[in-house]
């Protein structure tokens, strides 16, 4: 662990899990920045489904191989309906009862056919022709960032200067959200996902966003313009079965997802191609290598990296291990991205790799993401323009040296020094 690293709230499990089939708590120890951690190896080889202990309530497991992942995800029998979203990385600080109160069920913590409802309204807000338009504007807003970058002084913070502000800026008009006020939401969304927060800190993130939200959706509601919101808003005149609580935890679910996972996917792709051997001047040279590598540093450095949290409905059993009723499953993405049974030679970050896109980063099944299509144009665009505008762009700090997020749900470069030839 560099020295920048701080661990996250469960202890690292042992050094060779297969050893006995006791459940030990999730590994969350990176021995270098960008890798998981070393232990998820050893597991998807030797127990693919492996019993874990949570930091409160009784054990459930860990699955890890990209098979058992993918089939799990498209599985009905496990619920996405959980109060804690991450009670596999920390004991769960407030109650269900106050969860409901605070987020309602949205797309991450529901199941069909409520689920079903809610993606087919926010689904008629993300359709191919709405992305596809934005593809002009995207540019533009990249562009302007660019110059931003050109113009500041060296070294200067990728994070700060494009990789947060490019998707903050996207998502911002899209959903129909002041840019104005970004320094609020993306302190709000920092708060929410970090894993070091006190209960206090914890709830007064959560009721301060929504009461945020809920403003914007009475702002929306007397002002309807072209946005998500409004959208919303007009398919809850539609159909009455759309609450306010409801709206606004969408509008949540997409303003955190929209910048925040995108933001670091963009400083991780950065940080993979300046890094040695510095595959930054082969994607210079073929610029059709670009949409490969989008897909590559999805794959290779997988964001959500602590997985994602489904409960039993009913026994089944997965890759041979029987699971009961009201069990927790864990289905770990970047464990999965990293499966050799899927991709050759998983931990080499490949430029030329052919088969990339099979990653499981944007999820598989009822909850793929609905984004992934805004986030790849957003994504290729700014290593596109970066790529043209910046040819001489350099690491300004040594590549292991560089802060994570390691005390975060999303994984990414907590700052990117570079610099570049004016």
């Amino acid at each position: 662990m560099n020295r920048h690293q701080t661990q996250a709230s469960v202890p690292p499990g042992p050094q060779h899990p297969g050893a006995d089939r006791a459940p030990r708590p999730l590994p969350v120890e990176r021995t270098a920045p960008l890798d998981p951690p070393d232990e998820l190896r050893i597991l998807r080889s030797e127990q693919p489904v492996a019993p874990l202990a949570f930091p409160d309530g009784p054990p459930g497991w860990l699955v890890t191989r990209y098979d058992d992942v993918r089939a799990a995800l498209a599985d009905l029998r496990l619920s996405s309906r959980r109060p804690h979203l991450n009670s596999h990385v920390r004991a769960s600080l407030i109650t269900p009862e106050e969860m409901a109160v605070l987020r309602p069920s949205d797309l991450l913590t529901s199941d069909p056919p409520a689920h079903t409802r809610l993606r087919r309204l926010v689904a008629g807000q993300f359709t191919a022709r709405r992305m596809n338009q934005l593809t002009g504007r995207i540019q533009t807003i990249v562009d302007q960032h660019l110059d931003a970058l050109a113009a500041a002084p060296q070294p200067v913070d990728l994070m700060q200067t494009v990789a947060l502000p490019v998707p903050s800026l996207v998502i911002s008009e899209l959903l129909g959200v002041p840019f104005a006020d970004r320094d609020l939401y993306q302190r709000l969304t920092a708060e929410l996902l970090s894993l070091n927060r006190s209960r206090e800190q914890l709830l007064a993130g959560k009721a301060e966003m929504k009461t945020y939200l809920l403003h914007l959706i009475g702002l929306r509601r007397a002002e309807p313009d072209d946005d998500l919101l409004s959208g919303l808003l007009e398919a809850q005149s539609a159909e009455a079965t759309l609450s306010d609580d409801e709206i606004a935890a969408l509008a949540q679910l997409i303003l955190i997802a929209g910048h925040e996972t995108t933001a670091n996917v963009i400083g991780l792709a950065v940080l993979l191609l300046l890094r040695p051997p510095r595959p930054w001047d082969t994607v210079r040279r073929r610029p059709e290598l670009v949409d490969g590598v989008a897909e590559e540093t999805l794959r290779y450095a997988t964001v959500l990296q602590f997985g994602l949290l489904r409960v039993a409905r009913e026994p089944l059993t997965l890759a041979g291990q029987s699971i009961a009723a009201g069990e927790r499953v864990v289905l770990h993405l970047p464990a999965a991205n990293r499966d050799g049974n899927r991709f050759t030679d998983p931990d080499r970050f490949d430029v030329h790799r052919t088969n990339a896109a099979r990653h499981l980063s944007f999820g598989h099944g009822p909850h793929h993401c609905l984004g992934e299509q805004l986030a790849r144009i957003e994504l290729r665009t700014v290593l596109a323009t970066m790529l043209h505008r910046f040819p001489d762009l350099e690491l300004a700090t040594d590549p292991d040296e560089i802060p994570t997020h390691t005390h975060r749900v999303v994984h990414g470069p907590a700052r990117l020094l570079v610099d570049f030839t004016p």
